[in-house]
């Protein structure tokens, strides 16, 4: 089995492909502010990127409520992105819009290895 396939017969076994986008580990924490989300396009995806506490998360940019960029907005104390338009908040680890107001967000895995820092998609 592919490394990047799930072993678990009640997951659908799909191909990740990682895409490096730093060096490693050093430049990621260098070109990421802590709780600052960042834009990064990844085969024409628009994700929104963040550094909250020692962890990093990579979800869809578009907030599934408004459209709007989740790039441009805020991250709350409890490692949610707010979206600028009308605050919906968003888990960073699961997607999931804390209210149940709107459909949770699409959450994009990271791997960080000697050989660089990449997001699966």
């Amino acid at each position: 089995m592919h490394p990047n396939q799930s072993d678990n017969p009640l997951i659908p076994r799909i191909l990740i492909q990682w895409v490096k986008i730093f060096s490693g580990v050093t430049e990621a924490e260098q070109r990421l502010q802590p709780d600052k989300p960042q834009l990064v396009i990844v085969n024409s995806k628009r994700m929104c990127v963040v550094r909250h506490g020692d962890k990093f998360y990579a979800v869809q940019d578009s907030c599934s409520h408004s459209g709007e960029s989740l790039s441009k907005g805020s991250i709350n104390y409890m490692g949610e992105v707010i979206c600028p338009l009308h605050n919906h908040c968003f888990n960073l680890q699961t997607g999931r819009e804390m209210s149940s107001r709107s459909a949770d967000l699409m959450t994009y895995p990271i791997k960080i290895d000697e050989s660089g820092f990449f997001i699966g998609v």
